[in-house]
């Protein structure tokens, strides 16, 4: 026995003695580290015609819990598999607690990669959350990325005509096998935003017993996006889409070869870009590193550069996996582009955190900046040019789901909003809030949007910014009108006095005029004129609630409870610091609130379980002791969002005693001048 085993010990001694090692990578870099709650790096990668061996560090929150699956491998860039052989220092398929240190080294060997790999990608196996490093390479290979121009020019692809169409879309479908306690949800929701919509929306749908499932929303564009649900057991958790207005997508779940669910299109636009819809490519993931870069602006041009070219590299590579076809690749193209204004717009978002700070002192938050130098950047054009690189006129920009993110930021960009400014404002920071001078902000705001995005004339997105300015300011234009009889009725001014300043106010019919000017692009036009038409016909204040489901019966429950009382309902969440930072500083004003017998302010949040976690608990006892708190499932918070059209908290509604939905221009959004703005209210429901 004894003299077997040393037989087999010299054997895989000399075996290792004549491996063959071609190739040591030292310290090399990777491209992302994704779905990692710390960080995943590779120390050393080893490549012999044996094996190829990686020496990994994983960094996680010490004492919390992680596990890589034996299942795990490698993947070269034309897609070729090198499965996990063994691993060192780490037991696989077990939950592992990360250490006091809160990092840990192990190694993994894999079949062998050819000695003519130059970049591949570790991916711990074909499971949803996956732990990967994508882009591993020696860090003295130089990166050939092609241009955009070169990916867009070898798949030309002609936008449809009617791109832009407002329509209907349907996704319907069946899972196979469906068993509500074998897959442990019952319905699936999407956050979807129009961006010519005000408000985003959350849809959700139901599965039948047999599987089936229906949705219909309407669109102004194509839309790409997916259904999820937040927990399963069947490792099956969400079914991506692209659809045109007017198409209905059948959709099919089913386990494939290996067992796993997966969508199956049936017909129409999802159908003609699956390679794209199931492909691994998350460009998100590649421009993390530029969201979330903690160094100066004068460091950024070197992170933007880097990303820029892996975003193109990783995109090449992709659609040389998938089989990209001229559609699929200018549909990538785009989000590719979209992400990456994304991640330049959120760094400038994050800086500013970092460079300022409130401090609460004498009654009140007051702003102090730590680097005068970066503050002043965030206001300086040149920090953007990187905005250049994208083209913000290209219609295929809409179908990604970040495009309304990062319209928002570049809506509100600091240099923007600067240069809408310059000029009007007083040594108080305050200005005249008359027509000529908004005609100023909308004439300097066109020529910032240019300056921002480097383009000559007026893009779409520019245009979308202002168009969204628009909605944003519309309710302050129609509360105008209630003032003017108030102007030409004081008899303390003269006539011409009163006439002069009653025609200096924004109402509605003085301001659209203006913007429908700017609007150069038909469809934005048409758009504002509908939203024009749409909100002038709204003459009722208050409406009934639209659905009869748990969410509004809940509703109507809560005013029977509360008689004669107009409900002001706070939605909040655990995780959201805006709704805390609210709940916590308006607390005394709540307290003089609650002493009112005509209104009832109720809390509710979503939460994993009706009952509440013990942190949710232990924040109510904290914050909102003796008022009214619901607690209800994140499911059930979905279709609030879906009942009230609202994806973001904290979010306010406010409900008549006759439990009927006050109007979004007249509803109370908080707690600062509460009082004033219920009499108000009651006044105009008179």
């Amino acid at each position: 026995m004894n003299k077997t085993i040393i037989t087999l010990f010299l054997a895989l001694v000399a075996v290792a003695g004549s491996a063959k090692t071609f190739k040591t990578i030292k310290a090399p870099e990777a491209m992302a580290c994704v779905n990692v709650n710390g960080e995943l790096k590779a120390r050393q990668v080893i490549m012999r015609d044996t094996a190829t061996t990686v020496l990994f560090t994983m960094a996680y929150p010490k004492g919390q819990y992680f596990r890589f699956v034996s299942s795990s491998y490698l993947m070269d860039e034309d897609g070729n598999r090198y499965p996990l052989r063994s691993c060192e220092g780490l037991a696989t398929d077990t939950w592992v607690q990360s250490p006091e240190s809160g990092t840990i080294d192990f190694t993994m060997h894999f079949q062998p990669m050819p000695k003519r790999v130059q970049m591949f990608d570790f991916i711990e196996g074909d499971v949803k959350g996956a732990f990967m490093l994508l882009g591993i390479h020696d860090k003295r290979y130089k990166i050939k990325a092609p241009t955009l121009q070169q990916l867009s020019d070898a798949n030309p692809y002609q936008v449809p005509a009617d791109w832009f169409k407002t329509d209907t879309i349907t996704i319907r479908g069946r899972i196979e096998g469906y068993d509500a306690e074998k897959f442990g949800f019952t319905s699936m929701e999407c956050y979807y935003e129009d961006v010519f919509e005000k408000d985003a929306a959350t849809l959700v749908f139901d599965i039948a017993a047999d599987g089936t499932f229906e949705k219909k929303f309407q669109a102004s564009y194509p839309v790409c996006n997916k259904f999820f649900c937040r927990e399963t057991k069947v490792g099956f958790n969400e079914i991506p889409f692209y659809a045109r207005p007017g198409e209905t997508i059948d959709i099919t779940i089913r386990p494939n070869e290996q067992g796993r669910y997966e969508c199956c299109y049936n017909n129409g636009s999802s159908k003609d870009v699956e390679r794209w819809l199931k492909s691994s490519l998350d460009l998100w993931d590649i421009a993390y590193p530029l969201h979330m870069f903690k160094g100066k602006f004068s460091e950024v041009p070197e992170v933007t550069e880097r990303t820029w070219q892996n975003m193109l590299y990783r995109l090449q590579m992709e659609s040389r996996r998938s089989h990209f076809t001229p559609q699929e690749m200018q549909l990538a193209l785009a989000n590719l582009q979209v992400n990456f204004a994304y991640a330049v717009m959120n760094y400038a978002s994050y800086h500013e955190d970092a460079v300022m700070k409130y401090e609460e002192r004498d009654g009140g938050y007051h702003q102090v900046i730590l680097d005068s130098v970066e503050w002043q950047g965030l206001r300086q054009m040149k920090n953007y040019q990187a905005l250049h690189r994208v083209d913000f006129e290209n219609p295929l920009l809409l179908t990604c789901s970040q495009y309304p993110i990062t319209l928002n930021r570049i809506q509100y960009a600091r240099p923007v909003r600067s240069l809408q400014y310059e000029g009007l404002l007083d040594e108080n920071g305050g200005y005249e809030n008359n027509v000529e001078t908004d005609k100023k902000i909308l004439s300097n705001g066109i020529l910032a949007y240019r300056e921002l995005m480097g383009s000559e004339g007026d893009n779409f997105m520019a245009q979308m910014c202002i168009y969204k300015d628009m909605t944003s300011s519309f309710n302050i234009w129609r509360s105008n009108e209630t003032a003017i009889p108030k102007i030409l009725a004081d008899t303390t001014l003269t006539v011409a006095e009163r006439e002069e300043g009653a025609a200096t106010i924004q109402t509605p019919s003085r301001m659209m005029p203006l913007y429908l000017g700017v609007f150069s692009n038909p469809y934005i036009h048409q758009k504002a004129e509908a939203f024009y038409a749409y909100k002038m016909s709204q003459t009722e204040l208050s409406t009934p609630l639209s659905a009869d489901n748990a969410s509004a019966e809940l509703i109507r429950s809560l005013c029977a409870k509360y008689p004669g009382r107009y409900l002001v309902i706070d939605f909040w969440g655990m995780g959201c610091g805006p709704c805390k930072a609210a709940i916590q500083s308006s607390k005394s004003l709540r307290a003089e609130i609650a002493k009112r017998d005509d209104v009832k302010l109720i809390f509710i949040a979503g939460e994993r379980t009706a009952e509440g976690s013990d942190a949710y608990h232990q924040y109510v006892k904290e914050w909102l002791a003796d008022e009214v708190t619901i607690c209800i499932t994140n499911n059930d918070f979905s279709r609030m969002q879906e009942l009230f059209h609202f994806n973001g908290i904290p979010h306010y509604e406010t409900i008549t005693p006759d439990c009927r939905r006050v109007r979004d221009d007249l509803r109370l959004n908080g707690y600062y001048n509460f009082n004033q703005e219920l009499q108000q209210l009651k006044e105009k429901l008179k």
